[in-house]
């Protein structure tokens, strides 16, 4: 798709980060959530992720709930947005660069 690109996201309820993120109420961390930006620009322009100039993370995600990741052109970056059944979850703006 030249307009943007979309994906699901899931995290397991094993994943090694939840533990820690947090104790008996795991979320799934921010950062995680950024590698996923990261990974979905990859995919879709063959970018390596260069800067997070704005990110936003308003509700959480848990583990086993899925996502859905769109990224959308605006001109030279890309914003994010990270939704579940509509609800907004994060979202964004990011730079690309050519991999390294």
């Amino acid at each position: 798709m030249n307009d943007g690109y979309q994906t699901t996201l899931r995290f397991a309820d094993d994943h090694p980060s939840l533990p820690g993120h947090f104790p008996g109420r795991p979320l799934v961390a921010g950062v995680l959530l950024l590698e996923q930006v990261a990974e979905a620009l990859r995919a879709w322009r063959g970018e390596r992720l260069a800067c997070v100039r704005d990110a936003k993370f308003v509700a959480p995600l848990k583990p086993e709930e899925s996502a859905e990741l769109r990224l959308t052109p605006d001109g030279a970056r890309v914003r994010f947005e990270l939704r579940r059944d509509g609800i907004l979850l994060a979202r964004g703006l990011v730079e690309g660069a050519a991999p390294a």
